[in-house]
């Protein structure tokens, strides 16, 4: 893979693999989020981790017909939101807000969060952009989500910003604040973009290194985070001390109880990194050589917000090893994959047309 940085550390990479790696990304977090589904909320035993490995694998392995795997919210939402970026060619959170708002109003099953619930019925009134962000600013009496809602989605912003960091900052706070206004929401969103960014830019065909990923994520955050709160910071220590522990049978337990598996941004989004990260190598009873689909099958076999938590690490995997790593007969059971294939190769000409003409 050709990739070098320019000195305006503008990222030059093989166009082809780019768009790849794009479509890789929205695979990702498609899949996560159809496989995980189903586990929501639930601790697994062994037996159902045994019953998982075999399902998946016959997904995976097998062509047979089924059922689609339906989506839940989080892919919901992550098509509004690149749909509204590709008509707009910009970020615009009005006409974000209004999709969000149509999309429930068309589709409310889709296991919506219920303090989402309460700002997307509130934009069914009036949405300008004077007042887009108060409902979310009223959640929760006054202090908002500090909930995984605007990181879950995030993913197609970061392959629209994916090659100017300041855009992607300024943008992804900007799209989670309609939502989440707690500052521990936003931050959530900001992190999983940038390891979304990061994944674009490395080169898959080499031996990741699993600490300078996470140094440079803390790095970032440090910059990000106030003075008086660093905690993003620490949860990604703890991922990075975890990560440094021998052999192939991570003790799950502590991962769940450090890093944590539910749906605060906190104590979800650094857990999605670990996944990835932790997949890099063998785990013990996850049978696969395959490392983009070890980083799924593990996020969801350590339970609770599953469905999110597989699609925000199957995002990261996905824009590290790309499209190609992915099973098309695994893709063919996830609803309206083709339908996200074809908005990561609009977001690709999009993206890639903008850092053209700068």
């Amino acid at each position: 893979m050709q990739v070098r940085f320019l000195r305006d550390n503008k990222l030059r990479m093989d166009p082809v693999l780019l768009k790849d790696k794009f479509r890789g990304t929205m695979m990702g977090a498609l899949a996560g989020d159809c496989l995980g589904s189903p586990f929501e909320g639930s601790t697994l035993s062994q037996l159902k981790k045994s019953l998982f490995q075999k399902r998946i694998n016959t997904l995976w392995d097998t062509k047979f017909r089924e059922p689609v795997m339906e989506y839940t919210d989080d892919s919901a939402m992550t098509r509004s939101l690149a749909e509204s970026l590709i008509e707009k060619q910009d970020l615009d959170i009005v006409d974000l807000a209004q999709r969000f708002a149509k999309s429930y109003e068309e589709q409310p099953d889709r296991r919506y969060g219920s303090g989402t619930v309460t700002v997307l019925k509130a934009w069914r009134k009036n949405v300008e952009k004077t007042n887009v962000k108060t409902p979310a600013k009223n959640l929760f009496d006054g202090q908002g989500s500090y909930g995984n809602g605007g990181a879950m989605r995030i993913a197609p912003l970061a392959l629209f910003s994916y090659n100017n960091y300041d855009k992607l900052l300024h943008y992804a706070k900007e799209a989670t604040e309609i939502t989440h206004t707690n500052q521990l929401g936003i931050n959530g969103a900001i992190l999983q973009a940038i390891a979304i960014q990061q994944s674009l830019c490395l080169d898959s065909n080499k031996e990741l290194n699993v600490n300078d990923f996470v140094d440079d994520l803390i790095n970032k955050m440090d910059k990000i985070e106030d003075e008086s709160s660093k905690l993003y910071r620490e949860q990604l220590n703890l991922a990075k001390n975890l990560l440094s522990e021998p052999g192939d049978d991570p003790n799950e337990q502590r991962v769940v109880e450090e890093l944590g598996v539910n749906v605060s941004a906190l104590e979800s989004v650094p857990t999605a990194i670990f996944c990835f990260l932790r997949a890099q190598r063998r785990i013990k009873n996850i049978k696969t050589d395959n490392q983009l689909k070890r980083t799924i099958q593990y996020a969801i076999t350590l339970g609770g917000d599953t469905d999110t938590i597989a699609s925000m690490a199957g995002a990261i995997a996905g824009a590290f090893y790309g499209y190609q790593k992915f099973s098309p007969l695994l893709l063919s059971h996830c609803e309206e994959w083709e339908r996200f294939r074809a908005m990561a190769d609009k977001l690709f000409d999009i993206a890639t047309s903008i850092d053209v003409n700068k």
